[in-house]
Protein backbone atom coordinates (compact mmCIF):
# COMPACT_ATOMS: atom_id res chain seq x y z
CA UNK A 1 0.00 0.00 0.00
CA UNK A 2 1.27 3.44 -0.81
CA UNK A 3 -0.17 6.93 -0.62
CA UNK A 4 1.04 9.78 -2.79
CA UNK A 5 -0.05 13.39 -2.89
CA UNK A 6 -0.01 16.19 -5.41
CA UNK A 7 -0.95 19.82 -4.95
CA UNK A 8 -2.43 22.22 -7.47
CA UNK A 9 -0.23 25.08 -8.58
CA UNK A 10 -2.25 27.58 -6.54
CA UNK A 11 -2.11 25.31 -3.46
CA UNK A 12 -5.92 25.25 -3.20
CA UNK A 13 -6.36 21.56 -4.07
CA UNK A 14 -4.77 18.40 -2.72
CA UNK A 15 -5.03 15.06 -4.51
CA UNK A 16 -4.35 11.94 -2.47
CA UNK A 17 -3.81 8.74 -4.48
CA UNK A 18 -4.16 5.41 -2.70
CA UNK A 19 -2.58 2.29 -4.17
CA UNK A 20 -3.37 -1.20 -2.88
CA UNK A 21 -5.24 -1.97 0.32
CA UNK A 22 -6.72 0.98 2.21
CA UNK A 23 -6.96 -0.30 5.77
CA UNK A 24 -5.77 0.42 9.31
CA UNK A 25 -2.13 -0.15 8.38
CA UNK A 26 -2.28 3.03 6.28
CA UNK A 27 -3.79 5.22 9.01
CA UNK A 28 -0.72 7.31 9.82
CA UNK A 29 0.41 7.62 6.20
CA UNK A 30 -3.05 8.82 5.13
CA UNK A 31 -3.24 11.30 7.97
CA UNK A 32 0.22 12.65 7.19
CA UNK A 33 -0.91 13.14 3.58
CA UNK A 34 -3.54 15.74 4.46
CA UNK A 35 -2.31 17.13 7.80
CA UNK A 36 0.63 19.20 6.61
CA UNK A 37 1.83 22.78 6.97
CA UNK A 38 0.31 23.86 3.63
CA UNK A 39 -3.22 22.73 4.58
CA UNK A 40 -6.06 22.76 5.05
CA UNK A 41 -6.94 23.06 1.38
CA UNK A 42 -10.13 24.29 -0.28
CA UNK A 43 -10.60 21.07 -2.27
CA UNK A 44 -9.55 17.48 -1.71
CA UNK A 45 -9.56 14.66 -4.26
CA UNK A 46 -9.12 11.06 -3.19
CA UNK A 47 -8.02 9.05 -6.23
CA UNK A 48 -8.86 5.36 -5.76
CA UNK A 49 -7.98 4.19 -9.27
CA UNK A 50 -5.46 1.74 -7.82
CA UNK A 51 -7.23 0.98 -4.53
CA UNK A 52 -7.95 -2.74 -4.33
CA UNK A 53 -9.61 -2.99 -0.92
CA UNK A 54 -11.35 -0.74 1.61
CA UNK A 55 -12.30 -1.66 5.19
CA UNK A 56 -14.18 0.04 8.02
CA UNK A 57 -11.06 1.76 9.35
CA UNK A 58 -10.58 3.35 5.90
CA UNK A 59 -14.15 4.66 6.10
CA UNK A 60 -13.25 6.15 9.47
CA UNK A 61 -10.14 7.76 7.99
CA UNK A 62 -12.26 9.38 5.27
CA UNK A 63 -14.55 10.76 7.98
CA UNK A 64 -11.54 12.17 9.85
CA UNK A 65 -10.42 13.90 6.66
CA UNK A 66 -13.93 15.31 6.26
CA UNK A 67 -13.83 16.74 9.80
CA UNK A 68 -10.36 18.20 9.21
CA UNK A 69 -11.49 19.77 5.92
CA UNK A 70 -14.47 21.54 7.44
CA UNK A 71 -17.17 18.97 8.17
CA UNK A 72 -20.41 19.69 6.30
CA UNK A 73 -18.74 22.45 4.29
CA UNK A 74 -15.83 20.23 3.19
CA UNK A 75 -15.24 19.86 -0.54
CA UNK A 76 -14.02 16.28 -1.02
CA UNK A 77 -14.32 14.14 -4.13
CA UNK A 78 -13.67 10.41 -4.21
CA UNK A 79 -12.63 9.45 -7.73
CA UNK A 80 -12.02 6.38 -9.91
CA UNK A 81 -13.42 3.73 -7.57
CA UNK A 82 -13.61 0.16 -8.82
CA UNK A 83 -16.93 -1.67 -8.41
CA UNK A 84 -16.00 -3.30 -5.07
CA UNK A 85 -14.84 -0.05 -3.48
CA UNK A 86 -17.86 1.85 -4.82
CA UNK A 87 -20.19 -0.82 -3.40
CA UNK A 88 -18.67 -0.43 0.08
CA UNK A 89 -19.02 3.35 -0.11
CA UNK A 90 -22.62 3.04 -1.30
CA UNK A 91 -23.61 0.55 1.41
CA UNK A 92 -22.08 2.91 3.97
CA UNK A 93 -24.13 5.86 2.56
CA UNK A 94 -20.96 7.83 1.88
CA UNK A 95 -22.49 9.45 -1.20
CA UNK A 96 -24.42 11.61 1.25
CA UNK A 97 -21.15 12.89 2.74
CA UNK A 98 -18.79 12.95 -0.27
CA UNK A 99 -18.97 13.48 -4.01
CA UNK A 100 -18.22 10.06 -5.50
CA UNK A 101 -17.37 9.93 -9.20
Amino acid sequence: MSITTSRSTNQAELTISIKGRFDFSSHQEFRDAYENPEGPYEHYKIDMAETTYLDSSALGMLLLLRDYAGGDSANIQILNCNNDVRKILTISNFEQLFVIQ
